[in-house]
């Protein structure tokens, strides 16, 4: 419970709060650290003699208004949400390239007729999405980093650019995945009863839905 002299403090950081949209950790954190440096000033405008209302008045002046500072912490929690973004797809980018070929080792149909060149060239382009999200993922953490470290205009735009195309592919590679799935079982009615392939389905289903999620607080964030 905030104290009743915290109260002004209190409801300049639901301010923010209510009109910040990004990852929930990165945003707690930015509140706090706020709230913590808001609630040093009115301690120190209180030692110099002013009375509570008057030292909180002052501190809320002094730290600024949502006007001032929306612009350059929503930009940190696009950033964080990109991190997190690039670090999801990272892993399953990287987990899908490896064990994508487990799903087929060793079925019942592996050994019968090549399946036609539509279907390969399918195939060989799932490979190929991955691998272009994988590169992706890798250049969201670069551009990410080197906003941090020198945060200039033509970064964050390319932050977006980067953000957008992780967007993208994830759309080429729902679409390209599932597209692979009904094709095999409409060539292989076994497949519909080979574990690996049905456990495959699963974590792929899983994958997708969590990266789905991570792009969606991506572009909330750049919205705002």
């Amino acid at each position: 419970m905030p104290h009743r002299e915290d109260v002004l403090v209190d409801e300049h950081l639901r301010e923010f709060a209510a009109r910040l949209q990004g990852p929930a950790r990165l945003k707690s954190d930015l509140l706090t650290e706020a709230r913590h440096g808001l609630l040093d000033a009115v301690e120190a405008y209180r030692e110099s003699g002013l009375p509570p209302t008057e030292a909180q008045r002052r501190a809320v002046v002094e730290f600024g208004s949502p006007a001032q500072l929306l612009a350059s912490w929503q930009a940190e929690l696009a950033a964080g949400a990109l991190r997190g973004l690039s670090l999801r797809m990272l892993a399953i980018a990287g987990v899908g390239m490896v064990a994508g070929d487990l799903t087929w080792k060793g079925s019942s149909w592996s050994d019968g007729p090549r399946p036609p060149a539509g279907y390969l060239l399918l195939s060989n382009s799932v490979d190929w999405i991955w691998a272009g999200a994988l590169l992706l993922a890798v250049a969201g953490l670069l551009v990410v980093a080197a906003s941090a470290r020198s945060p200039r205009p033509g970064l964050a735009r390319l932050q977006r650019a980067v953000g957008a195309g992780l967007t993208g592919i994830l759309a080429l590679s729902i679409l390209a995945g599932c597209a692979l799935f009904g094709w095999s079982v409409n060539l292989w009615d076994a497949a519909l009863h080979w574990p690996p392939m049905i456990i495959g389905a699963v974590l792929v289903g899983g994958a997708y839905f969590s990266l789905t999620r991570a792009v969606r607080g991506w572009l909330l964030a750049v919205a705002r």
